[in-house]
């Protein structure tokens, strides 16, 4: 630490001040942390913002409509990188105690975490052809590669994120740590934004050739943006000894009888699950049923984190006037009106109705994330930060990953009986599976406001409007 603070650049005092009324999250600046450490820290969200852009809002669509691979496979294998999910409280838990001979915690995991991610987007595109196109003999192959590359994909997200997030309030003071925190998430949707609208320029003009260039140069970025982030930025401890007996274990159970904890991450599996469930399916229907190019449909993605951003920002402005459970039911009530956009975008032709209904399901899933994640900083306060962002990042990963599986499938299943016949001839059309995935969310909106229910009638969220946007522990 020391050795950061003697060659740091201290701009004078009226760059100084310019600086804390412009840039933003200058405030969360500080001499143990300074600016530009602080964003270079950050910048491992970048990497993950890029590699969720490239999974969820590119690959799904150019898989099912360009490589014909039909949709539950699709979402299985995007699904694929969430199977590690709940292992993040584990995860965390065993980077608060490491014992490393360098005297390292977070960063080994972070590394580990950036290889693994690496490995598979390497042989992701390779797999993906021999997927869509087997040749004899090597379908089996093709598909051992798929499931491979995303495993490595979804292995490298969970350990990258989990440890750097626990690294980030370990650097930051005290004071600091929810603007830091907020930092990190506010830059995991900026690498959404900017992978979406990449890919979406590279892919303006589709061919195998360019799907397996943007995907390794993917590969190429990740690595390359991680080290940068991860490069000093932990200080050398004394070397520890082995981890604590049932240690985990004894964590997990005071962690868990924390009071309304077991409701309340029923209520953030439900709201995840609702506002994921279309995340494989979307570009599709933009591709098969409005007839968007591929450039069109990736830039969908940021649309999407465009509205979640907008509704990070406005949360600020809102939370001092309202609690942090009543602002989550709002982003769900938003959930509503969202998918009613996409819905009758079909009907009407309109592809603009179509994009803001994507952009209106990222505003309100942003509202919804922001709300819960401050309700659950004022329910548990955690010595082992790794574990309690581990806990929290488990369940919405996970309930976010099941819930894109069973789109997918839904949305084969449902329109296969539609376009055979099964369910009358006037649902006779591609339409309808994936309708029935919308129309699904829309009544998951419904039992998501009815499990707040209960914990809106908590105390008011006094803590959370005094201090605003006070992220101090950030989702998966």
């Amino acid at each position: 630490m020391e050795a950061h603070m003697k060659f740091a650049f201290r701009p004078p005092a009226w760059m100084q001040s310019l600086m804390m009324q412009y840039v933003p999250f200058a405030d969360a600046a500080s001499p143990e942390l300074p600016l530009g450490r602080m964003l270079r820290l950050a910048m491992f969200q970048l990497s993950i913002g890029l590699t969720m852009a490239l999974l969820v809002g590119t690959l799904n669509r150019v898989m099912i409509v360009e490589l014909a691979v039909p949709a539950a496979w699709v979402a299985i294998a995007v699904a694929l990188p969430l199977v590690f999910a709940p292992l993040r409280a584990l995860i965390g838990y065993r980077s608060d105690t490491h014992p490393s001979a360098l005297g390292l915690r977070r960063i080994p995991y972070m590394w580990m975490g950036s290889l693994l991610m690496f490995g598979g987007l390497a042989i992701m595109p390779f797999a993906l052809m021999n997927l869509s196109e087997p040749r004899e003999g090597f379908v089996l192959v093709g598909r051992i590669g798929a499931v491979l590359a995303f495993l490595l994909v979804g292995a490298g997200i969970q350990i990258t994120q989990t440890a750097g997030l626990a690294l980030a309030t370990d650097v930051a003071p005290a004071d600091k740590r929810p603007r830091v925190v907020a930092l990190l998430y506010a830059m995991l949707l900026v690498g959404l934004i900017l992978g979406s609208g990449l890919l979406s320029l590279l892919l303006a003009n589709f061919s195998p050739l360019r799907l397996i260039q943007a995907v390794q140069g993917c590969a190429t970025i990740v690595v390359f943006i991680n080290l940068i982030s991860l490069w000093k930025q932990e200080a050398r401890s004394a070397k520890r000894g082995a981890r604590e007996p049932d240690g985990f274990s004894q964590n997990w159970r005071a962690f868990i009888e924390v009071p309304h904890m077991k409701r309340f991450l029923w209520t953030v599996g439900l709201g995840s699950a609702a506002f994921s469930m279309q995340d494989i399916v979307l570009e599709p229907y933009g591709g098969q049923i409005l007839g968007l190019g591929v450039g069109s449909t990736s830039g969908l993605t940021a649309l999407s984190a465009g509205g979640a951003l907008l509704a990070f920002v406005l949360s600020t402005r809102m939370l001092r006037h309202i609690d942090a459970v009543r602002l989550a039911a709002m982003g769900a009530l938003l959930g509503l009106p969202a998918f009613a956009c996409v819905i009758f975008s079909a009907p009407l032709g309109s592809a603009l109705m179509f994009q803001t209904g994507a952009a209106l399901i990222g505003f309100g899933g942003g509202l919804f994330s922001v709300g819960m994640l401050l309700t659950a900083m004022e329910m548990a306060e955690s010595k082992h930060a790794g574990m309690v962002l581990g806990a929290w990042g488990a369940v919405q990963a996970t309930a976010s990953g099941i819930a894109m599986a069973l789109g997918g499938v839904a949305r084969d299943v449902v329109g296969g009986l539609a376009t055979q016949g099964w369910l009358g001839e006037v649902l006779v059309s591609d339409v309808t599976g994936y309708n029935f995935v919308f129309q699904t969310e829309m009544v998951m909106m419904f039992v998501v406001l009815i499990a707040l229910g209960p914990l809106v009638s908590r105390k008011p969220a006094l803590a959370s409007r005094s201090r605003g946007l006070g992220l101090a522990e950030l989702p998966g």
